[in-house]
């Protein structure tokens, strides 16, 4: 942007001790949107006062912030993608990542995957596939959900990392097979993570039946192990959690992206780092879905 009388004398104010007159400057300065964002950097750049800088440092991350929240708006108005969903999410802590890098590598995963599938195989043989390749051959690695690990929530990290939690691993795997027209889909399963390949065929034949019989087994993303329903009554019976059919439904992408930002808030659960835990909850409770 160009930089006019009007934005030199908003910078020259941005030191103003004057909390009312700093607010308003502010507001103006986010007024102008993201395009000032390289003006601020200049200015940071060409300051040597770290007041002056944390100030800058403050408004390029509310201009970031307010983006982000408008592009999350557009994606629950829209198709809702759940990779385009998981990288708006990434961008939350990488502002100025590039996802071409992730999709490059998204890309990479499904063409190898493909050439290993075919129309012969049963459920459990493609599911198979899929964790042989992403867990053996790509050597991706789960680790325990930790909140002191906020990078470990991102997909474009995992990507990068080959290392991810239950929900970023999951996340990976869901995008996978929805490329590949695989109906693997998240559960609510309390507690985990945990996805479910769910028969078309039944779906099909019982249409009527419960949510329940129309999953032919589970998985667990953090490895690809697979479970069986006998298994998820012994994890119901072990939690002391009665297992009612809507442990069983399906999460829409809606509620997985959810999901993530309100389990990544929590990696801000301190006095320095409260706003970071506010913001994510806030673009949490912007997906919420309507009655």
């Amino acid at each position: 942007m160009v930089e006019n009388r009007e934005i030199s004398a908003l910078f020259h104010l941005i030191d103003d001790p004057d909390h009312e007159v700093y607010t308003t400057v502010s507001s103006k300065i986010i007024s102008f949107g993201k395009a000032i964002i390289p003006n601020l950097e200049n200015l940071w750049e060409n300051t040597q006062n770290e007041d002056i800088q944390e100030r800058i440092e403050s408004l390029i991350h509310k201009l970031h912030f307010r983006d982000l929240t408008e592009d999350f708006v557009q994606w629950k108005n829209g198709s809702c993608g759940l990779l385009q969903g998981a990288l708006l999410a990434a961008r939350y802590h990488f502002p100025e990542m590039q996802s071409n890098q992730a999709m490059d590598e998204i890309e990479k995963l499904r063409r190898n995957i493909w050439l290993e599938l075919n129309n012969y195989l049963t459920p459990l043989e493609q599911v198979n596939v899929i964790t042989s390749i992403l867990y053996n051959y790509y050597k991706q690695k789960g680790v325990e959900i930790s909140y002191t690990q906020p990078e470990d929530f991102l997909i474009t990290k995992t990507l990068e990392t080959k290392k991810g939690n239950a929900i970023s691993n999951g996340i990976l795997y869901l995008v996978l097979c929805d490329l590949l027209d695989l109906p693997v889909r998240a559960t609510s399963i309390p507690r985990q993570f945990i996805l479910a390949y769910f028969d078309p065929q039944y779906q099909f034949m019982n249409p009527t039946g419960s949510v329940a019989e129309k999953i032919n087994f589970f998985i667990d993303p953090l490895n690809g192990q697979v479970y069986s329903h006998k298994d998820l009554e012994s994890y119901f019976k072990r939690i002391s959690v009665p297992a009612t059919p809507s442990y069983y439904r399906k999460l829409s992408n809606k509620r997985i992206i959810q999901f993530l930002l309100e389990e990544l808030s929590k990696c801000f659960d301190d006095d320095k780092n409260r706003y970071k835990m506010d913001e994510l909850l806030t673009l949490a409770k912007l997906l919420n879905e309507e009655e």
